[in-house]
């Protein structure tokens, strides 16, 4: 009994040494040794063990240590600082702050902010790397089949299209605005600048995109959307087509069928 009394008093003593903190200075934000999510703040010569929130860590590149800042963990380098909290979880989110794939859709991500998840989708034709944390053509990420993002499109057989060579471009069969580009054999996903729509060309494998009123069948894709105000906001939002936009877009309309390429 005596002994079992000795060893915890030594474990709790431990423990108690761990969270112990000198402060080198009067006043200075230092990294945990041990712990890459906590740090200590002295303030007056008074040390004060702090946790960033729940998927952050504590980025200690500062070397006058005057500097509090927790950033996403993926950006701060923590070294032998290897313990983290536990993950606390909600919807989407793995963690309660952070950028993370979606689990069923490949260009899909959510950026976390206490625990409340903002639904992002990559451009036609890309999806989301979970390494890089950026999205990229769809058939240089590994988790993703490019046939899941291309619908299953399939390019044409080399010298199937006269005078194409490597690189030809072919309607989207269920949307106007989209369309895929073929480059030695691998599908891309593209879609044209908001207001256009893909209109195929007078040869094979050829087209540009146009104001919807000089494509038959799609002089209606935008309906009653406001174009002006569109394009508008996306500029000043400094969105554009080869980066992560919001989900929001407007509603699509089918390529009328019966058109096909010439």
């Amino acid at each position: 009994m005596k002994q079992c009394l000795i060893v915890v008093i030594a474990i709790v003593g431990f423990a108690a040494a761990q969270e112990s903190f000198k402060c080198p200075d009067d006043f200075g934000f230092y990294p945990h040794h041990t712990s890459c999510d906590k740090y200590w703040k002295c303030d007056n010569n008074a040390a004060e063990l702090k946790t960033c929130g729940n998927g952050l860590a504590f980025d200690a590149s500062d070397s006058k240590y005057l500097t509090e800042n927790c950033d996403y963990i993926h950006n701060v380098d923590c070294g032998d600082r290897s313990q983290l909290e536990p993950p606390i979880g909600t919807h989407h989110c793995p963690r309660l702050y952070g950028i993370f794939a979606d689990e069923a859709k490949c260009d899909v991500f959510w950026n976390c902010w206490n625990g409340e998840a903002s639904r992002y989708q990559c451009s036609p034709g890309l999806a989301y790397d979970r390494e890089a944390r950026v999205c990229m053509w769809a058939d240089q990420v590994p988790e993703c089949k490019n046939e899941e993002v291309a619908n299953g499109f399939g390019c044409p057989a080399p010298g199937e299209i006269t005078n194409s060579g490597t690189f030809s471009r072919h309607a989207h069969p269920d949307d106007c605005r989209k369309y895929y580009i073929c480059l030695e054999g691998v599908a891309r996903e593209y879609g044209c600048p908001i207001g256009t729509v893909f209109k195929i060309g007078d040869a094979d494998g050829t087209g540009n995109c146009e104001d919807p009123e000089e494509v038959p069948g799609c002089e209606d894709y935008y309906g009653d959307l406001d174009l002006k105000s569109i394009r508008k906001s996306e500029l000043l939002a400094g969105l554009n087509q080869d980066g992560p936009r919001p989900a929001h877009k407007p509603p699509s309309k089918p390529r009328p069928q019966g058109i096909k390429e010439a």
